[in-house]
């Protein structure tokens, strides 16, 4: 397993951006799917994004797609969620996640993104 420090988040008004990033600890990260997930008050966590070890595929939810982008850079063991055009829906805690085969084994302790209207 990795750890993993999650940073970035804030207040900002609809239709700006933030960008979230996944510091990760250790040599291994490079071998692990990086997911982002997000849990709005009074909701269940839902899943937002993920991408494979390579990088070379992602997959998002269908609430932000065209919206947000994820990517990593394996070199920094770092990886990043960039939002644009931010709804007041997208208000959550955002965590990311790594894990093999469907299975997210380690996670983040989470960053607050607020979007006011």
């Amino acid at each position: 397993q990795v750890q993993l420090v999650e940073s970035g988040g804030g207040l900002v008004q609809a239709g700006g951006s933030l960008r979230l990033s996944c510091a990760a600890s250790g040599r291994t990260f490079r071998r692990y799917v990086m997911g982002w997930f997000r849990q709005a008050p009074g909701k269940e966590r839902e899943f937002v994004a993920a991408i494979t070890p390579s990088g070379d595929s992602t997959t998002y939810a269908d609430s932000v797609k065209r919206r947000f982008t994820i990517s990593r850079d394996n070199a920094k063991n770092t990886g990043y969620l960039q939002m644009n055009n931010l709804k007041p829906e997208d208000t959550a805690v955002y965590y990311c996640a790594a894990g093999v085969a469907g299975t997210y084994g380690s996670w983040g302790q989470g960053t607050q993104v607020t979007i006011s209207s």
